[in-house]
């Protein structure tokens, strides 16, 4: 049974950082284009950044964009998400998602290309 479980969230300080791990179960990570979502109180969902299968290639939203990294680990389980700089605005519920039909070399910001979900781990930022 395929699996994604998020775990890092917490109450951190703005100008602090966290990193969020999505381990997935019932496939290795690199079978899957994984993508970070977020959805804040009152707002719709967002794509925050993705990974692709091959090559690693990666998307970021312009909101994230040096602060975020994605990577993946070198076992293809666990795919992490290292956020520096954090901000109040970065204050959501972080998903990770994974996506069987984009292309082996791209990924999407789109969670509606998404087929596999975890359950989200919070993140607040606030002093």
């Amino acid at each position: 049974q395929l699996q994604l479980v998020e775990s890092g969230g917490g109450l951190v300080q703005p100008g602090g950082s966290l990193r969020l791990s999505c381990a997935a179960s019932g496939f290795t990570s690199d079978a899957y284009a994984i993508g970070w979502f977020r959805q804040a109180p009152g707002k719709e969902r967002e794509g925050v950044s993705c990974i692709s299968r091959r090559l690693g290639r990666t998307m970021y939203a312009d909101s994230v964009k040096g602060r975020f990294t994605i990577s993946r680990d070198n076992a293809k389980t666990t795919v992490y998400l290292q956020m520096n700089s954090l901000k109040p605005e970065d204050t959501a519920v972080y998903y990770c998602a994974a996506d069987s039909s984009v292309g082996i070399f791209s990924c999407s910001n789109g969670p509606s290309e998404y087929d596999y979900w975890g359950q989200g781990t919070q993140v607040t930022v606030s002093s």
